[in-house]
């Protein structure tokens, strides 16, 4: 298991840049695959991107080109750098990781295949 604190949130004006932080704290494991998804009210809970071990995966044609997404191992962070933001964007992000016992994990794009999962940040656009 696998515990992640999240921080970055907040309100933004229009065309505007956020970046989300988010920590992730395990212990036995070799790698992981490390997500960002996003909620608005009344929706889905959306892809946004990930990482499988070191590899960027896609990203969501919604956030193409606007968000990055980015990691660094030596402080068990993810980023997600999230510029351009419009109104579209405003929802409730969270961070998602699972982790593995080997070199090489093969990460899905669902929700239900993440098993830990940060508190979640509101992100507003104004």
């Amino acid at each position: 298991d696998v515990q992640l604190v999240k921080s970055g949130g907040g309100s933004v004006q229009t065309g505007g840049s956020l970046r989300l932080s988010c920590v992730w704290k395990g212990s036995g494991y070799k790698s992981y695959c490390l997500g960002w998804f996003r909620q608005a009210p009344g929706k889905e809970r959306e892809y946004i991107s990930a990482i499988e071990g070191d590899r960027i995966m896609r990203y969501s044609d919604s956030v193409k080109g606007r968000f990055t997404i980015s990691k660094d191992s030596a402080k068990n962070t993810l980023y997600l750098q999230m510029t351009s933001l419009g109104p579209e964007d405003v929802a409730m992000y969270y961070c998602a990781a699972r982790p593995y016992y080997g070199d090489t994990p093969i990460c899905g794009e669902t929700p239900g295949f993440f098993n830990s999962w940060g508190q979640g940040t509101q992100v507003t656009v104004s």
